[in-house]
């Protein structure tokens, strides 16, 4: 059996990067989240049209900072979707999800 060693051999750059590159993932999930469950609210008609509108402008705010987060990070879009194994990726729509309008959609490894 291998033996792991003592430390693990980093730098500061890196571990920060890293760090980013989780949070983000994190937040980019709970974005997503909340995205779809907005959006079956107001195909559900639950929603007044100025609850509509806060709603969109809220989400298209919070993309348009995490893009600037992600560049801050010097990440892709893809760089989120961490791979789960026999789960898929993490941020990869359900293979019956209809295709998005605008916002993250994470390219599927053919």
């Amino acid at each position: 059996m291998t033996r792991l060693p003592a430390r693990i051999e980093t730098d500061a750059e890196s571990v920060g990067r890293d760090l980013g590159r989780l949070v983000l993932t994190i937040v980019e999930l709970i974005r997503q989240l909340m995205e779809r469950q907005a959006l079956r609210r107001v195909d559900a008609g639950d929603l007044p049209e100025e609850t509509v509108e806060r709603l969109g402008l809220g989400l298209m705010r919070l993309e348009e900072a995490m893009t600037e987060l992600r560049e801050h990070f010097g990440l892709r879009p893809e760089d989120l979707d961490l791979d789960l194994g026999p789960l898929g990726h993490l941020l990869s729509p359900p293979d019956d999800a209809a295709p998005r309008h605008g916002g993250f959609t994470p390219v599927r490894p053919e």
